[in-house]
């Protein structure tokens, strides 16, 4: 009896062994390929600091496209001076994270994690708008459009829930469920006129500007006279900043 209960005993041990060669070190290297396919590349770095805690560093960086999602911006942004198909943005942002872990392995099962996350958003915005310019005693209407170009920078913290799991020797799931980040922003765009634009242009830019309606930010512009002698319309902005984080496939390396 003792032979088998010490034969029971070894297997047993044998089988824990292999579970946590299978488990890997405290380190994972990840990407989240539902943002890789829209384009928005990202890396993450997570460290195992005990049994059901680890923190972690990501970096997203998305490229200069045409503006995705147009019906979005619309909803924030209404003006129909502004020419939504011509609208540009790229967007870098850097997420600090801590998990806590429910399961029964490092950095494995059901998971809540908080995060802070630290973006910055560049933009081209095309402004469509019509001047009038005088000549002797002619007024002629002049159809023009000018680029805004700017960044917004925003800082956030939230919360969101997932599950990771161990597959094969190394390799790692990663499924984002549901979450969500809330905090402010703040940026500038910046339209440099070139010498000799009438007076009348800068000016009906800056109406035009004016009349966006993109509640629950607030927009504050004005026409600025450079030191070499040029004019640029400035347009300040500042308000809440939120997203969804959520519905992520995320695949991982551990070593």
């Amino acid at each position: 009896m003792k032979k088998y209960t010490l034969i029971a005993f070894a297997l047993f041990c044998l089988t824990q062994a292999n579970s946590q060669s299978l488990i890997g070190g405290n380190n994972i290297l990840k990407t989240n390929l539902s943002a890789d396919a829209l384009k928005n590349y990202n890396i993450t770095y997570e460290k195992s600091l005990n049994h059901f805690m680890s923190v972690s560093i990501s970096y997203a960086s998305m490229p200069k496209r045409p503006l995705p999602l147009q019906f979005i911006a619309k909803s924030f942004i209404d003006n129909s001076n502004i020419d939504f198909d011509n609208f540009s943005i790229a967007s870098d942002d850097i997420t600090l994270e801590g998990r806590f872990y429910l399961g029964l392995q490092k950095m494995s099962g059901f998971y809540i994690a908080p995060y802070a996350r630290f973006g910055n958003v560049d933009l081209g915005v095309p402004v469509n708008y019509t001047y009038n310019l005088t000549s002797g005693n002619q007024t002629i209407p002049v159809k023009t459009n000018s680029q805004l170009y700017g960044s917004i920078r925003s800082k956030s913290v939230g919360a969101y829930v997932g599950m990771q799991f161990q597959l094969l020797t190394k390799l790692v799931l990663d499924l984002w469920i549901i979450g969500g980040h809330y905090g402010s922003s703040s940026g500038t765009l910046q339209y440099d006129a070139p010498a000799g634009t009438p007076a009348a242009a800068l000016t009906e830019l800056k109406n035009t500007i004016d009349k966006t309606k993109a509640s629950p930010f607030r927009l504050n512009t004005s026409i600025v006279q450079n030191s070499d002698g040029t004019s640029s319309v400035v347009t300040n902005t500042d308000g809440p900043w939120a997203g969804i984080r959520g519905a992520g496939i995320t695949v991982g390396l551990r070593f």
